[in-house]
């Protein structure tokens, strides 16, 4: 059985799809990326998977379960849009985080924090765009997870940040945990995925390997991607 088994997934906004009879089967242990085009249906598929909507038909899976208050004990979720307070400090969303989920490790979001060069003390609002995403990114991988599901997680930050935030989800994920990274940024991600998924019009239409991928192809993922959706 694999981690993630999606079978004929489908999920409509009013009269249009966002998701349209989807499959997808996903294993532990990968660093997975997600990518299409603005409305393939990507944030909609993570927030399924997450448990944030249940308004859709077909069978989705995780780890035998279908998505809600079971999973959310094994499943990390980062939104495309955080729901922090910005009054509040690092050191007070750990807290936070610490009394919602038993899995929370305050030990490794420490070390995270340290690792960003973050400041404790210091308010959300009086933080960088950057900044923000690396609290978001220390407290989504601070959870002893076996699938953590991030959402543009590099979006809107500059390149050198791009690569700080990603070698801090690659230190903290575990060797039999699931990584699936939404993003639009696909050459930021090439080096770090094992899988690649593209999406369109609220289909799969790829998931491959990424090494085979790329010896099939003889192209990047970047230039396999803007020649399929050029």
């Amino acid at each position: 059985m694999s981690l993630i088994e999606i079978r004929g997934l489908s999920k409509n906004y009013g009269h249009v799809p966002a998701l349209d009879r989807l499959n997808l089967n996903l294993d532990g242990g990968r660093i997975v990326g997600l990518a299409g085009p603005n409305g393939s249906g990507k944030t909609t598929l993570l927030r399924i998977l997450a448990a944030f909507d249940a308004a859709y038909r077909g069978d989705v899976r995780l780890e035998g379960h279908e998505p809600g208050v079971e999973t959310r004990k094994f499943v990390s979720f980062l939104p495309d849009k955080s729901a922090l307070s910005d009054w509040m400090t690092a050191d007070q969303v750990i807290d936070l985080y610490k009394t919602f989920f038993s899995d929370f490790d305050e030990g490794k979001a420490r070390e995270m924090l340290e690792f960003f060069k973050l400041n404790g003390a210091q308010q959300l609002r009086h933080m960088s765009k950057g900044m923000q995403e690396k609290v978001q990114i220390m407290l989504v991988m601070s959870r002893d997870a076996k699938i953590y599901l991030l959402d543009e997680p590099i979006s809107g930050v500059d390149p050198a940040s791009r690569k700080t935030i990603l070698r801090g989800i690659i230190n903290q994920a575990s060797q039999h945990s699931l990584v699936l990274l939404s993003t639009h940024l696909i050459q930021d991600i090439e080096a770090v995925v094992d899988e690649i998924i593209f999406m369109d019009r609220g289909q799969v239409i790829l998931h491959e390997e990424a090494d085979k991928m790329r010896s099939e192809r003889g192209q990047s993922l970047n230039e396999a991607f803007e020649e399929i959706f050029a």
